[in-house]
């Protein structure tokens, strides 16, 4: 009866609400950053970036679903489908499934521990561990933008209760002037986390863009300079006197041993990770044995990552950073019956058995594209 016996994947595009992204004067035209995270041609074409939705149905009639990272390849997609049709659900390992592409392995874990958690009659984060708090705080979010708009923003993000808001930038975005603005229309009432995406390369250029940047806004700077430059997170983390964060983005074909080296070198003061389930709480729980907070991050997704991601956040011990689950602010649909629930900022996370949600199906088949795919045993 926990045969798997059919799985269907549905390709869509949900594109970004009107002014969620850039400021229309802030023209991204990086393309080798936008090639390396899969955006397309800009940055700011995330949104229309395909993704699948995938729903595993085993003999007894029970349905588990996930989502893939955007830009997932169709073959490979095909090729795991094949390797899981005439599985037994229950003799899986749940940790080490067999899919080897990062950005599809997420949605093939994400239905399996759903139909577990409907079998046993549990939430996705009982079989993480157990949860260690009902209520996960979110960033607000938006891309690079002019100050007054920055400042903007961060107010509306402030009026719903978010206690942090994170900008994308580079290093020709003038960030003195966006906390001038937000420490002006906002007050303390909401810290800014800058993340350039490693964009700011070294320290030279990094201590300059952040000359006279207002401290008291400032959570801290996630990714401002490259990875393999630890000495550089390092020499932040003394020159700036503010917390200094490193993103290990598993999708991104980053390696989960890159966390041993920042904790080797003690070069971070907290870490922002996103990744299978298993591997993230396993991150989690290094950094929490090397006394660091972390959050949940993501890709900026649809409704069923990041009610995942919830449920990683919950049984993560450490994961009390805002996390980056604010597809509301971004996305026009999140393709789920009962959209997730935001109060002050926070999300709550669901309690019902597998995930705790329902796939909007009449939403599905508005943003489908003409590629589907379904197999049965």
């Amino acid at each position: 009866m926990t045969t798997i016996t059919a799985i269907k994947a549905t390709e869509v595009i949900v594109p970004a609400k009107p002014g969620s992204l850039n400021s229309e004067q802030v023209l991204d035209k990086d393309t080798e950053f936008a090639k390396k995270f899969m955006t397309g041609e800009s940055w700011t074409e995330f949104a229309n970036q395909p993704k699948w939705i995938i729903e595993i149905t085993l003999k007894n009639g029970l349905t588990g679903i996930g989502e893939t990272y955007r830009s997932a390849s169709k073959e490979l997609l095909e090729e795991a489908i094949h390797v899981f049709l005439g599985e037994d659900l229950l003799k899986l390992n749940w940790r080490r499934l067999p899919v080897s592409d990062q950005r599809i392995y997420e949605a093939f874990e994400s239905a399996v521990l759903d139909l577990a958690g409907k079998l046993l009659n549990v939430p996705v984060y009982q079989l993480l561990g157990g949860k260690y708090r009902d209520k996960i705080d979110c960033m607000g979010w938006t891309g690079r933008r002019t100050p007054e708009d920055a400042a903007q923003k961060a107010f509306e993000a402030m009026q719903k209760g978010h206690k942090v808001f994170k900008f994308k930038c580079s290093d020709e975005d003038a960030v003195r002037l966006w906390t001038e603005e937000i420490h002006k229309k906002c007050g303390d009432g909401i810290k800014v986390l800058l993340d350039p995406n490693q964009r700011w390369k070294d320290v030279d250029t990094t201590l300059k863009l952040m000359e006279g940047v207002d401290r008291n806004t400032m959570l801290g700077l996630e990714d401002p300079i490259l990875h393999a430059d630890v000495q550089g997170f390092k020499t932040l983390k003394e020159k700036l006197q503010m917390p200094i964060y490193r993103h290990i983005s598993l999708p991104y074909t980053q390696d989960i041993r890159d966390m041993i080296t920042f904790v080797r070198a003690d070069a971070a003061d907290g870490y922002n990770f996103n990744g299978s389930a298993y591997n993230s709480v396993l991150l989690a729980e290094i950094a929490n044995l090397e006394g660091k907070s972390c959050w949940r991050g993501s890709e900026v997704d649809l409704g069923i990552s990041e009610t995942m991601g919830l449920h990683i956040a919950a049984a993560s011990i450490n994961c009390t950073i805002p996390s980056d689950i604010f597809g509301e602010l971004v996305r026009v649909d999140d393709l789920l019956i009962n959209p997730i629930h935001f109060e002050n900022g926070a999300a709550t996370v669901p309690s019902g058995s597998g995930l705790g949600i329902e796939l909007d199906q009449q939403a599905i088949n508005k943003f489908k594209t003409n590629r589907f795919i379904e197999k049965t045993l």
